[in-house]
């Protein structure tokens, strides 16, 4: 049934895959996603795999910083250069030639910034050492997996990423002494659902079209899992492993949806949102 399912509260773009990034009053959707997500990435050196908090006993850290356009990128322009704050409070340009020196510096571990995917890329995911992770048929439990990534991309796996208000709701009911900010799980787009909607709502939409104010529309693509990152300390939130289990035993790991762009355009808080 098509109709308006809420208006759009929050928007976000991380320039700089696995930091914390930017929250935006508007933004330009491309066929890439939010214009300037997941722009650049770092590379670790010794592994040629591209650095993700999804393995937190080596890069957690990554959440404690913050990336920053030092100018809102535009859709005919080279990417613009990125202010990173480190976790110790101190920034840096991406485009200082000893950037990458003082990133490895800061992680202890050799680096490099990337604005091109490389060929093949992939990530490590670490599953953390807790019961109930059932994925692919069976349960995954302190182990490492690898995974790639969609060609020419920085992006785990599909371009956007949005979340219902329904969703967190339905997540504080079942660990109510947990604190499920939105940013716990790094949404492009965050959506208040319509009076009266509850539960996981985005799930009903797989298969279908969003209309996000007068231009964009997204194809519903699948549910999105999560993963230990929704856990770990950033932005002031503490660690929190009933933040995963929750989302496991309420909807078998599965928190807001992906989405593919159909039409692009651009959107901006407020903007009403509907099923086509």
């Amino acid at each position: 049934m098509a109709g308006t399912v809420g208006r759009l509260v929050a928007l976000h773009r991380y320039p700089l895959k696995s930091m914390a990034g930017e929250r935006l009053d508007s933004a330009d959707v491309t066929e890439r996603g939010v214009l300037g997500d997941r722009a650049y990435a770092l590379i670790d050196e010794e592994t040629g795999r591209v650095v993700s908090a999804k393995r937190p006993r080596r890069w957690a850290a990554m959440l404690e910083c913050r990336a920053t356009f030092d100018r809102p990128p535009g859709p005919d322009t080279p990417t613009p250069p990125v202010t990173v704050a480190l976790a110790d409070g101190s920034t840096l340009s991406s485009g200082d030639v000893y950037f990458d020196e003082h990133v490895s510096r800061a992680f202890g571990r050799r680096v490099r910034l990337a604005g091109v995917a490389p060929e093949g890329a992939s990530f490590e995911y670490h599953w953390p050492d807790m019961t109930g992770l059932v994925y692919g048929g069976r349960e995954h439990r302190n182990e490492i997996t690898v995974h790639g990534m969609p060609a020419g991309t920085f992006f785990d796996g599909s371009i956007l990423h949005l979340l219902t208000t329904a969703s967190l709701d339905a997540l504080r009911g079942r660990a109510p002494g947990s604190d499920f900010d939105a940013s716990r799980f790094r949404p492009n787009l965050v959506i208040e659902t319509a009076s009266g909607a509850t539960g996981f709502v985005e799930d009903g939409w797989v298969g279908r079209e969003l209309r996000i104010g007068d231009d964009v529309r997204i194809e519903i693509t699948k549910r999105c899992l999560r993963c230990v990152m929704t856990t770990l300390p950033h932005g002031g939130l503490p660690k929190d492993s009933r933040i995963l289990k929750a989302a496991f035993a309420e909807n078998e790991g599965h928190v807001g949806v992906n989405g593919r762009v159909v039409r692009v355009g651009r959107v901006a808080v407020g903007d009403a949102v509907s099923l086509a």
